[in-house]
């Protein structure tokens, strides 16, 4: 055993049996491919996740937008709903002003008038408006027809009666008048 100090030059030198370098390529180059393939890796999958994120963002907005408006939708069925069922009541009311009634009934028939007008004004206010049927043509979008008669003094499909009021909320109709119609 030699025990020769050693020269720092040789330590210099690399040891060709250790080191496999290709002629104009450096040692790292297989190490830096690897690298960017791994960065272009997850370049690519935060791409991808930032567009699921987009769609799942753009799905939610539009779960929110539908829920939202199925709720108008189901609270305006509701109020609807209501307001049809007080229809009959505003019928009976009417029907209860047309008849003739001894004067000690008069204080009755107020009672009733007041009762008639409060209903009127409740449907107007949550936009529930009449349809005046009367002289107006056959409509069956807003029409029932129930009777027809023969009249020679009104045109051909002319509403000559009108037997119950029909009602319309928002421009949709929420019940048809039963008419009387005019026939030649």
């Amino acid at each position: 055993m030699s025990t020769a100090p050693k020269d720092p030059a040789d330590e210099r030198v690399p040891d060709p049996s250790r080191t496999h370098v290709e002629i104009g390529e450096p040692a790292d180059a297989h190490a830096r491919e690897g690298e960017e393939d791994a960065l272009a890796d997850a370049c690519r999958e935060r791409d991808e996740y930032y567009d699921l994120l987009l769609r799942k963002t753009a799905e939610f907005d539009n779960y929110r937008k539908r829920v939202e408006r199925e709720r108008r939708e189901q609270a305006a069925f509701e109020v609807t709903e209501l307001l049809a069922s007080l229809l009959p009541v505003v019928d009976d009311l009417e029907r209860a002003l047309k008849t003739d009634a001894p004067d000690r009934t008069e204080a009755f028939r107020d009672g009733i008038r007041l009762i008639h007008r409060q209903l009127v004004d409740l449907l107007e206010r949550n936009g529930v408006t009449a349809i005046d049927a009367l002289g107006a043509d056959f409509d069956p979008q807003l029409h029932q027809a129930v009777l027809t008669e023969a009249s020679p003094a009104h045109r051909d499909g002319e509403v000559i009666e009108q037997l119950r009021r029909g009602y319309a909320i928002g421009g949709r109709l929420l019940r048809p008048a039963m008419v009387k119609v005019a026939k030649a």
